[in-house]
């Protein structure tokens, strides 16, 4: 289903809540304002497989422009809200976006990109207007708000992270199909039939609309008949206000979500009640072992994993029950075929770590403009096998476990080391907030281990405390492993979404080696 088929069933609805404002949209109003929006992007001369971008906060609007966009057999990019004006104009400018919508909270950043964006002539700003953009609110008042006659399904095309290079737009086929056919969204299909989610759902999503999951799986309990409840911005203690508040059913976070509810004081972790929670599913990156164990202790057998990629060439599922039988496993694959295989594309035995590639019918995605990692994403002899970066191996079950990416593995006097085990260990302790671990030039070992670890508020800095973080890792992890130079910074670049930009932090050392 779509949003138009509950704007007739049940009209009144809320098909969105912001969490913060109470600030609600029902299904009737998001189904007239996307048919606005689609009629004048229509006016405007854009067709099936054309694109358009948005650039927002977590905005009560988002999903109107997402609806539109979809219902109208167009590609929609969401831009990161945090990036610079020419990183946002690159992803424009290389997505082939004819059409920016963006809201007055981005202005500043909106109107940097104006003038580095001459392809893109059609410029809308929400609830205020800056140079160079009209009016969203002016645009789309008089058009009507009925369906178009046609309604081709488009999708999104969302950009990398760039955590390791510029960021690459990761574009799907259309699927030909109507925007209303029910075997439209494979995700929908996931959503209700593995996760039991239903037009009687109550979702809070915590994270940036902008990245992936929380904008598809939104869209997707849309599809469902559910009401998605949006955090304006994730906050520990409010997440737990917010569940008892709205009862929430079911929920879906990042790992770093985890570790700060968990270091919540005990006080605020029992103030609120959280029995309505059904579900809580967590991906995006990795979950330390102990942290999901209290995870699941503290809040019950209810929490899920999935692994995936935009590029939605291979899904993995996992329950609480089995991954205390498996724990650190990100499930067994529900969609494509995994193999594990080395450099040359030789499969590995079981229990062996290698690149994680999936196989199916067809590779039916692309990197937008870069034919080359597209190549680079396909198996060398099987072109049907894509792979994201991931290192990992299966269990005589099935199971598979990450242990890194390919681009940040350390190999120091021919061993392999996985910063992921080694950001896990430290993730633990009280005084860390947050920690990267990359690997540095040593001539005699190849590369040594590094890390750089923001503490908890209050905690200084200190020789001591690098000591302390070493023992530390020392009783936990092999003694190779543990970092021989740990710095500190106020601050990790880590997104909101959960994801570490471990390549510049990285380059900022190299450099400093280099004299650059």
């Amino acid at each position: 289903m779509y949003p138009g088929h509950y704007a007739t069933t049940t009209p009144d609805k809320p098909a969105v809540i912001m969490a913060g404002s109470g600030q609600s949209v029902s299904y009737r109003y998001l189904d007239e304002a996307s048919n606005r929006l689609a009629h004048w992007l229509r006016a405007q001369g854009l067709r099936t497989g054309d694109h358009i971008a948005i650039l927002a906060e977590n905005h009560p609007r988002y999903f109107e422009v997402y609806w539109a966009a979809l219902r109208s057999g167009l590609y929609i990019t969401a831009i990161n809200r945090f990036l610079s004006p020419e990183e946002a104009a690159y992803i424009v400018n290389d997505s082939g976006s004819s059409v920016l919508v963006t809201t007055a909270a981005m202005a500043e950043t909106a109107v940097g990109m104006a003038e580095l964006i001459p392809q893109c002539p059609k410029r809308l700003m929400m609830d205020e207007t800056a140079p160079g953009f009209e009016s969203y609110e002016a645009a789309v008042e008089s058009m009507p708000i009925e369906p178009l006659d046609d309604q081709p399904a488009g999708d999104v095309m969302l950009y990398s992270s760039g955590t390791t290079g510029r960021p690459k737009g990761i574009r799907r086929a259309l699927s030909g199909l109507q925007i209303n056919d029910p075997e439209r969204s494979s995700l929908t299909m996931l959503m209700r039939y593995l996760l039991e989610m239903d037009e009687n759902s109550l979702y809070l999503s915590p994270a940036p609309l902008y990245h992936s999951a929380p904008l598809q799986w939104c869209g997707g309990m849309h599809e469902l008949g559910g009401t998605v409840i949006v955090m304006e911005k994730f906050d520990a203690a409010k997440f737990l206000e917010y569940v008892e508040r709205y009862s929430i059913t079911e929920t879906q976070v990042v790992p770093t979500m985890f570790v700060r509810m968990l270091k919540l004081p005990e006080d605020v972790r029992t103030t609120y009640d959280l029995s309505s929670l059904k579900m809580c599913i967590h991906a995006a990156a990795p979950c330390p072992i102990p942290v999901k164990h209290q995870m699941i202790e503290w809040w019950g057998p209810i929490i899920k994993e999935y692994y995936a990629g935009t590029e939605g060439n291979g899904f993995c599922f996992i329950t609480s029950e089995e991954w205390l039988e498996h724990p650190g496993s990100v499930g067994k694959a529900a969609v494509g075929i995994p193999h594990i295989c080395d450099d040359e594309g030789n499969e590995l035995p079981t229990g062996q770590a290698g690149l994680v590639y999936f196989e199916q019918e067809t590779s039916a995605f692309e990197y937008h403009g870069d034919p080359e990692k597209t190549a680079e994403s396909r198996h060398p002899e099987h072109p049907n096998w894509s792979k994201l970066g991931d290192i990992g191996y299966l269990d005589d079950d099935g199971y598979l476990y990450l242990t890194d990416r390919s681009a940040f593995m350390i190999i120091s006097g021919g061993v392999n080391i996985y910063p992921q085990e080694i950001e896990a260990c430290f993730a633990l302790h009280p005084k860390v907030a947050d920690v990267a671990v990359f690997g540095l030039p040593d001539p005699e070992m190849g590369e040594y281990v590094h890390a750089v670890v923001q503490p908890e508020a209050g905690v200084e800095p200190s020789d001591d405390l690098a000591e302390e973080l070493r023992a530390f890792a020392r009783a936990e992890i092999a003694h190779y492993k543990v970092p021989r130079v740990i710095d500190f910074r106020a601050e990790l670049p880590r997104l909101p979404t959960g994801k570490l930009y471990k390549k510049p932090l990285r380059q900022e050392y190299l450099d400093r080696l280099t004299g650059d």
